[in-house]
């Protein structure tokens, strides 16, 4: 389970330093929004720090609070992307290896995610957490799903889960 765990963060590791850096948020989702015209108001600014462009926009796309459905994250990137590229920001020219590195951070902020609300309710015995936790999952194993780089992961997921794995026949 660790070298399946070293491995992947390797993998995901790799991909986001690669990206280009900007200033990000890194506690950015909807429970740090407020309403206010005519931009929202941001609670909780901790810190400004280099990151991947990404890391803001997955952390409100996949937001551990709310599930959101594949299509509109999508249309929201695009419209994201577009308009980063019309403000020479430093995003993929192509929106498809934008949109991977979208999930790829993704997955790495999932993980971390996962991470803490275990961690507070192990540890600090916070357990309200834990009912978010599915819709991180659920985000996470979709990412699984689309690349078959996170195969290990996801049995891994499995694994911790009690899950077997579907298999499916075709003739």
């Amino acid at each position: 389970m660790r070298e399946t765990l070293e491995r992947t963060f390797a993998l995901v590791l790799a991909n986001n330093l690669g990206q280009p850096r900007v200033y990000v948020h890194r506690d950015y989702h909807s429970r740090n929004l407020m309403v206010s015209d005519p931009n929202p108001g941001v609670l909780d600014f901790q810190d400004a720090v280099h990151g991947p462009i990404t890391y803001d926009l997955v952390s409100l796309l996949r937001d551990a609070y709310v599930a959101w459905d594949e299509e509109r994250q999508i249309d929201w990137a695009v419209r994201y992307w577009e308009r980063a590229r019309k403000a020479r920001l430093p995003v993929d020219a192509d929106f498809g290896a934008f949109w991977r590195d979208v999930e790829w951070m993704g997955v790495q902020r999932q993980l971390k995610v996962l991470g803490i609300f275990a961690r507070l309710s192990h540890r600090d015995g916070k357990d309200g957490y834990l009912a978010d936790m599915p819709c991180v999952m659920a985000y996470l194993r979709g990412a699984c799903r689309r690349y078959s780089a996170f195969d290990p992961l996801a049995r891994l997921l499995d694994a911790i889960e009690g899950r077997t794995p579907a298999a499916g026949y075709t003739f």
